[in-house]
């Protein structure tokens, strides 16, 4: 049994003892703890109310767990606006949909069905900065529990916000409903059973796609890995062949992870899931200055030609946005680091490798119905077929190792140590370590588990072989120093 505390929000397996595993103990505690904090948060007038959003995925556990914090929320005198299924990026714009002083995600993204989780939001439907989420950990740790009175306990209130967050991307500038609808694209869509399968087919029908529709049943008995990685999309991938599809489509449980396969059956690779939809804007944003006269930067306008990933994805997201006359910004690791920098940066664009697209003009999360929106313009525009597009995008391979140690004191050692000896390079240390190599356009980057004395190798290069090699050679280096 496993539970994991962390600044936004906690998650872990449904079952076992308080403290150890996601107990109704552990919910209400956690979910007193985040009421408690709104009023730090927002402070409002004796007597004005506050008012929540409450989101969940499909999995198993949902509806206990939705029973447990709708009415932990009512019984610390909350308004709860409960938008029963829903998928991350919906709950995320509910908040501001319904004008509410936050939301709680109930879902545990990619992880198995024995999982689930609770995300905690803000007033703008994005996720707590980390002073925010450590006042709920502290607070929750207290254990200082104060109720509401009857007279005080809060309302419910149940709203389906589902067409209004299809509504808000087909209103987007960048995606073109009428190319979509032109190219008459036949697509296959794997929702991996969750809310993907309650949304995805509604959006896809809006925008004149021909949607076939696997393990679309939104139960929760997850039919494979729930993670969109290539090895867990082999039914996708033969379906798109045997139907010849345009491309296939996987979403993660909750719908905030996206990754495409070519029309052959072959992996578009999620981290091109953000490269290709940077690329289209981009482009659309350099086409139109061109056209009018103007600055990349007015053509981008309210924010700037920015791009904007986490150490770990691919240079290719640099390499795109450069190629356009863009900047690429670099942040830690994590869907808000992120997206704080992209917030700083007034970013066009950003996300992460793992198929996250953040597209700011729609709003700060990943959002896979925004990916889709803008990856199907794009393909209208271009007349390519997806295997054809992915060829135009500049080729890297990313390898993943790991270190164990049986000291996690050595893990300061070796990353201080390998600063050191790559002084020369291009050295990031604002996660861990990362190491970039100019002359080769490669890079790898070191992060330390923040549970076991594990060292994370991820390395880029343009060929698989190249990726190991080089990852190699630092832990041939980091294996060197413990003797």
């Amino acid at each position: 049994m496993t539970l994991i505390k962390s600044i936004s929000g906690i998650r872990g397996t449904i079952g076992g003892a308080p403290g150890e595993s996601l107990t109704p103990i552990d919910i209400v505690k956690f979910t007193y703890a985040y009421a408690a904090k709104l009023r730090d948060r927002l402070p409002k007038p004796e007597g004005e109310r506050y008012k929540v959003v409450v989101g969940k995925d499909a999995r198993l556990s949902g509806e206990m767990v939705e029973n447990l914090v709708v009415g932990t929320l009512v019984s610390c005198g909350v308004d709860v606006v409960r938008a029963g299924y829903a998928s991350t990026p919906t709950t995320e714009m509910a908040v501001t949909f319904a004008k509410a002083d936050g939301g709680i995600i109930l879902t545990a993204s990619h992880n198995p069905r024995q999982w689930n989780a609770l995300k905690l939001l803000n007033e703008y439907g994005e996720f707590l900065n980390a002073a925010e989420g450590q006042a709920i950990l502290d607070c929750a740790a207290q254990e200082n529990f104060d109720f509401s009175g009857v007279d005080e306990l809060g309302h419910v209130e149940d709203h389906d916000f589902t067409d209004e967050h299809i509504q808000a991307v087909i209103d987007l500038k960048a995606v073109d409903e009428e190319a979509i609808r032109d190219a008459h694209f036949k697509v296959v869509l794997d929702p991996v059973n969750s809310v993907g399968a309650i949304i995805m087919p509604r959006l896809l029908e809006r925008l004149g796609v021909e949607c076939i529709l696997i393990n679309g049943t939104p139960d929760g008995n997850f039919a494979h890995n729930p993670e969109p990685l290539p090895k867990n999309l082999v039914e996708l991938s033969e379906t798109v062949v045997r139907e010849h599809a345009d491309l296939g489509i996987s979403v993660d449980p909750d719908v905030d992870r996206l990754a495409f396969i070519c029309e052959n059956g072959e992996p578009f690779v999620e981290e091109y899931t953000l490269v290709s939809v940077a690329e289209y804007l981009f482009a659309k944003a350099a086409k139109l200055a061109e056209v009018q006269g103007i600055s990349l930067e007015e053509a981008t306008a309210p924010y700037k030609p920015v791009a904007v990933s986490n150490l770990s994805s691919s240079r290719a997201l640099r390499d795109v946005a450069e190629q356009h006359g863009g900047r690429y910004e670099a942040a830690a690791v994590g869907e808000v680091n992120v997206t704080t920098k992209m917030h700083e940066q007034m970013a066009l664009i950003g996300g992460e490798g793992n198929g996250g697209v953040i597209y700011p003009a729609s709003h700060y999360g990943r959002d896979a119905m925004v990916g889709v929106g803008l990856f199907l313009s794009n393909l209208a525009y271009r007349g390519l077929t997806v295997s054809e597009l992915k060829k135009t995008y500049p080729q890297y391979h990313i390898a993943k190792n790991k270190i164990e140690l049986s000291d996690k004191a050595l893990i300061d050692k070796i990353l201080n140590r390998l600063k050191e000896l790559y002084a020369n390079e291009d050295v990031n240390t604002i996660d861990g370590v990362k190491i970039s190599f100019e002359s080769t356009k490669q890079w790898v980057h070191l992060r330390k588990s923040n549970t076991e004395p594990i060292i994370r190798i991820y390395a880029e290069a343009q060929t698989p072989e190249e990726a190991e090699a080089l990852a190699n050679q630092i832990i041939v280096v980091a294996k060197s120093m413990i003797g």
